[in-house]
């Protein structure tokens, strides 16, 4: 459980908390904005496009600015694992260096790994209409909106079966800091297998045998003077 408990591993310990503690209590708030999520199960073409932003999306917590780095990774190593991600000098390269240096529990190399679990675990949990799991991953806002599809899902009687096959690429495109509100957007080129039945158990949509080609732009966010080192979606888009 150690490899958990890294403050620096911040998804992993999202994945820890869903898994094995069920938080009961989920960050962020309503704006009066929210967005339908990006669908993976449905129709390419029928899904929206949802804004990117949602920085608003988090509770602000006190953190007492003199703690100690909890990561165990030094700021150079940081930087450079930055520097491996983005040209130096570029404006995403900037924009993670600012993370860094507001963030001493963020590491760009370690976020994106967990970028990956979350988003499969993610994905998993919306086919399987697992609410619990999604609540503790999930921006409030998010949420309600995945809740809303799996609800109208359900009203219908269909169910989805799916076969996660694997990421074939995630990748960090986007990162700003918003106020103390870090947002870091990935987009994921995945590959899964999915059909969505009817209550008589009649495919309505998908093929059991074919293998789609997904692509994904989530964008998370995180308040850096929070103690809390989770990472919520606050934001999907479907790629081209």
């Amino acid at each position: 459980m150690t490899e958990f408990l890294d403050v620096y591993n911040i998804f992993f310990l999202i994945l820890a908390v869903a898994i094995f503690l069920r938080l009961r209590s989920v960050l962020g708030r309503r704006t009066g904005h929210e967005r339908p999520p990006f669908d993976p199960y449905s129709s390419r073409g029928e899904q929206e496009k949802p804004s990117r932003s949602g920085g608003d999306n988090v509770v602000t917590l006190p953190r007492h600015r003199d703690e100690a780095p909890a990561t165990g990774i030094e700021t150079d190593e940081r930087i450079e694992n930055v520097d491996r991600m983005a040209p130096e000098g570029s404006a995403l390269n900037n924009a993670l260096r600012t993370i860094v240096s507001a963030d001493r529990s963020f590491d760009a190399k370690h976020f994106l790994t967990g970028a990956r679990s979350a988003y499969e675990m993610i994905v998993t949990a919306f086919a399987d209409g697992d609410r619990r799991s999604l609540q503790n991953l999930l921006a409030n806002d998010v949420y309600d909106s995945f809740v809303g599809a799996i609800a109208d899902r359900e009203s219908r009687g269909e169910t989805i079966e799916s076969t996660f096959i694997g990421i074939d690429k995630a990748e960090i495109v986007e990162a700003g800091l918003q106020g103390a509100t870090a947002q870091i957007t990935v987009r994921f080129k995945s590959q899964l297998i999915s059909v969505t039945k009817d209550s008589e158990g009649r495919i309505v949509e998908g093929d059991p045998n074919a293998v789609n080609e997904v692509t994904d732009i989530w964008t998370f966010a995180r308040d850096t003077e929070s103690p809390d080192p989770n990472w919520k979606l606050v934001a999907t888009e479907s790629g081209d």
